[in-house]
């Protein structure tokens, strides 16, 4: 018997986990005689190529990964509130829910995604662009690939500065990464320089935008695959699909798909992409015997009975584990013929808990399984997993796993109260300088953390040892959607939660205050501790501003609220945040936690968690508001009704049935939220009713609509013509404001508004700003970015009968949460727009 210790995660750890099929088994299997790689390189979730990449892993079996330098942070969501670091991790997400269905692997580097950037320059002067290059050198020299493909030229064409920064870098990479002299430190970390054979772009045809031309290399990439059932534009447009966050549905596309491939650096390829790269066996010397025996499993493979291919695997597995040299391809090689045998096998292993989060401290039950669902001959011997570094958990199984029996048993163990709580690794620390900085340099380039725990299955197939290591899950059975599987957290005994976010301390209606003054500290306990001393205290930067002590009974799941009167507050100040701190006695000590829980959830990916410090901001400028009521129409996602709230009107969530004239009669003013006409078509469909309003004497104010269609029908809005132009965009923060009406009402009443109100804007002033407009809108502000002309439709106002229309695409979404006081006044301006 010949014993192997095998590490590595054999398992794929999804949030849906289904056993491989027979066809699938049968492709990897072919795969294996493949050894060419294929890296992707582009700037953004959605940028990459969704025809190409299941095309390249699944046709041409290469190695195909895709490195995008951002998570898509900076981006705008269709599917809910979320922005900046949370778009970010449902973006991650979403591009390794589309890398699971075309077969391709995902990186990333620390970039992070701050907006809509017009040139290159712009672009890497906000980056660290010397960083960049480092990070996309190390994914180079680690993944080792025989080709590049940017998708993106480096010029304007590119169509956004984050795009052709992208393949700037790339090209700089390309020849780096070669470069002994370049980053020689990585060489300490377990890499080597890398020649990658040529440097392509995949030339486009984006609308009016064709880079493509007959001079250069094509691939027909359409084909349809019967093992799959599908052609790869079929494939292509289901990974597409699950960028949902960007309402990037796309069809199934059938039939020829030609792409296009310019030479960008290397040696030139005439036919092929990997014209003179040797993609088999023999690149790799005194291999001849291991094409041999992968050439056998494949022509004598039963698709009925893949079982029957166990026992040749493993002699290809012991082959190649006594390879002399260790190298990215007898490594990678080694892993897929250990899942492959698992795979053939019918082998179902699983390490889950019942709970999604476990808690610091206290106890934990983890539940293992196994099931052989053939003949294969497999023995479990041991059971293996550790919480720390000096604690390890073994159960001696020493089981034969019959055919189909169920094996399975329970452990439990007490968390330790020094394991760190599960974040997210690129957000251990502050955003700085537009890049983040994780603590974990190890993880550089990884798409998502490690899992929390994992248990090793110590097993015997065929007659060699394996070692599975298996990440220990959550497991729930949904009602509606079935069995589940999530990742596993670990969270603090508490949380602490703080709210308002920002806090309008003189809201004046009828020449009076009439805001709350209150700050809400709320502690949720994940434990249950009866008769616990709690201190809460307030804190401005090393100041306390405020302390209570107080007794608990802590409860498991309950929340307890503490309303805290800013008039309580000592030896404070307006021009600094406010941050929470609850500090309990725990298991004989005294702990101190300021942090709070995130959740994040959408089906189509996995759930989502990290970890934040709340801040309350103090918005000490005067407000002028009237005790008005308006009616919101939420779009993609946004939190500017909780922030017209705030301003002291009375708020209504309105939808479809709501939009007749009848009921529209109550309200002064009707805001419609972002991108909300790309999404409900009953906007377009119901444009006379609020017309009508509108006549009647109300306001609508319209927040930006990032196209002029929905679907095949033209989106109507508003009682005068106009059309948005999406490159139409002001993304300095700063850009200088010009006042063209400043005798304009939506300048100076109630609130009057000057430069100062446009200072410490985020991210951008202006997007999807008009174009094409009736004479009957007026003008209101004039901005440019630097080098272009000055632009005079990021606000538009029109009359109309009795009230006014309002097209506003200046970027409140963003600016009201960030606590800009001119946001907030400029805002009640227009809500508050004069009758006619």
């Amino acid at each position: 018997m010949k014993k192997i210790l095998v590490s590595s995660l054999l398992l794929i750890t999804t949030f849906l986990k289904a056993q491989t099929n027979s066809a699938e088994i049968f492709i990897e299997l072919k795969k294996l005689n493949v050894l060419g790689s294929v890296l992707y390189i582009a700037a953004h979730p959605d940028d990459e190529n969704n025809t190409l990449l299941p095309y390249l892993a699944k046709e041409k079996l290469y190695r195909t990964a895709y490195l995008s330098l951002t998570r898509g942070d900076g981006g705008q969501n269709l599917i809910g509130d979320e922005q900046g670091i949370e778009l970010g991790m449902i973006r991650t997400q979403e591009l390794l829910a589309a890398r699971r269905i075309d077969g391709g692997e995902q990186y990333f580097t620390n970039a992070y995604e701050f907006g809509y950037s017009k040139t290159a320059e712009e672009t890497l002067n906000k980056w660290n662009r010397l960083q960049l290059l480092y990070e996309i050198v190390w994914n180079i020299r680690k993944f080792q690939p025989d080709i590049i493909i940017n998708r993106f030229p480096q010029d304007g064409r590119a169509g956004h500065g984050h795009h052709a920064a992208s393949a700037i870098l790339a090209q700089e990479a390309f020849i780096a990464a070669a470069d002994i002299t370049k980053f020689p430190e990585q060489f300490t970390l377990g890499v080597q320089p890398w020649q990658a054979k040529r440097l392509l772009w995949n030339t486009f045809n984006f609308g009016n935008n064709n880079t493509t031309n007959n001079n250069q290399l094509k691939l027909e990439v359409g084909n349809y695959n019967p093992l799959l059932g599908l052609s790869y534009g079929e494939v292509g447009g289901i990974a597409r699909t699950m960028h949902k966050s960007q309402g990037e549905g796309r069809p199934k596309r059938k039939g020829n798909i030609t792409e296009y491939f310019a030479y960008v650096n290397g040696d030139s390829a005439t036919t092929d992409i990997m014209n003179r790269v040797n993609t088999t066996w023999s690149r790799l010397e005194g291999t001849s015997i291991i094409q041999q025996k992968i050439n056998e499993v494949i022509a004598e493979y039963n698709f009925a009975n893949p079982q029957s291919s166990v026992s040749k695997l493993v002699t290809i597995y012991n082959l190649l584990s006594n390879y002399p040299t260790k190298n990215n391809w007898v490594t990678l090689k080694i892993k897929e013929i250990e899942n492959l045998i698992i795979k053939c096998s019918g082998l179902f292993i699983e390490a889950t808990s019942s709970e999604e989060a476990v808690v610091q401290g206290q106890k934990a039950t983890f539940n293992f399984f196994s099931n052989n669902r053939s003949d294969s001959n497999i023995k479990l011997s041991k059971i293996s997993f550790s919480i720390s570094n000096n604690n390890t958990f073994d159960s001696v199984i020493n089981l034969q796993l019959l055919k189909n029996s169920n094996y399975s048993f329970s452990k439990e163990c007490i968390i330790p109260l020094t394991q760190p709580v599960t974040q997210p690794y690129w957000l251990t620390k502050p955003i700085l300088k537009n890049m983040f900085h994780p603590s974990n340099q190890a993880m550089l380039g990884e798409a998502e953390n490690s899992p929390l725990y994992i248990a090793k299955f110590f097993l015997n197939i065929d007659g060699t040892d394996f070692t599975l290591n298996v990440p220990i899950q959550f497991k729930m059975v949904h009602p509606v959607r079935g069995e589940i599987y999530e990742p596993l957290i670990i969270v603090p005994p508490i949380t602490v939660n703080l709210t308002p976010n920002n806090i309008l301390l003189h809201i004046q209606q009828n020449k009076k205050i009439v805001n709350s003054k209150n700050i809400q500290l709320q502690v949720t306990s994940n434990i249950n501790a009866l008769k616990t001393s709690v201190t809460i205290s307030l804190h401005q930067a090393n100041n306390i501003v405020y302390a209570k002590d107080t007794i608990l009974d802590l409860k498991n799941a309950e929340s307890y609220a503490f309303n805290i009167a800013i008039s309580n507050l000592k030896n404070y100040t307006f021009n600094e945040v406010i941050t929470p701190s609850v500090q309990i006695n725990y298991q004989t000590k005294e702990q101190q936690y300021t942090q709070d829980l995130k959740n994040i959830s959408y089906e189509h990916i996995p759930n989502l968690h990290y970890f934040f410090t709340n801040e309350t901001k103090f918005i000490n400028e005067k407000i002028i508001t009237k005790p008005l009521k308006v009616g919101y129409i939420n779009g993609a996602g946004d939190k500017v009704a909780e922030a017209i709230e705030q301003m002291g009107y009375i708020v209504t969530q309105l939808t479809e049935k709501d939009l007749n004239i009848e009921t529209l009669k109550q309200y002064n003013a009707i805001v419609i939220g972002i991108r909300a006409y790309n999404i409900h078509e009953y906007l377009t469909d119901k444009n006379n009713v609020l017309n009508a309003f509108v006549k009647n004497g109300g306001n609508l104010i319209v927040q930006y609509i990032k196209s002029n269609s929905i679907g095949t029908k033209a989106i109507q809005s508003g009682p005068y013509s106009f059309t948005v132009n999406s490159r139409s965009r002001i993304t300095e923060e700063d850009a200088k404001v010009k006042f063209l009406l400043p005798n304009h009402t939506v300048l100076n009443y109630p609130n009057k508004i000057s430069s100062a109100d446009f200072e410490n804007w985020v991210q951008e002033r202006s997007t999807y700003q008009a174009e094409k407009f009736d004479s009957n809108f007026e003008c209101i502000l004039g901005m440019n970015d630097t080098g272009e002309k000055e632009t005079n439709s990021s606000l538009l106002i029109a009359k109309y009968g009795k009230g006014n229309y309002v097209y506003c695409s200046l970027a409140l979404f963003r600016q009201l949460p960030a606590g800009i006081a001119g946001s907030y006044k400029l805002l009640a301006n227009m809500l508050e727009l004069e009758k006619h």
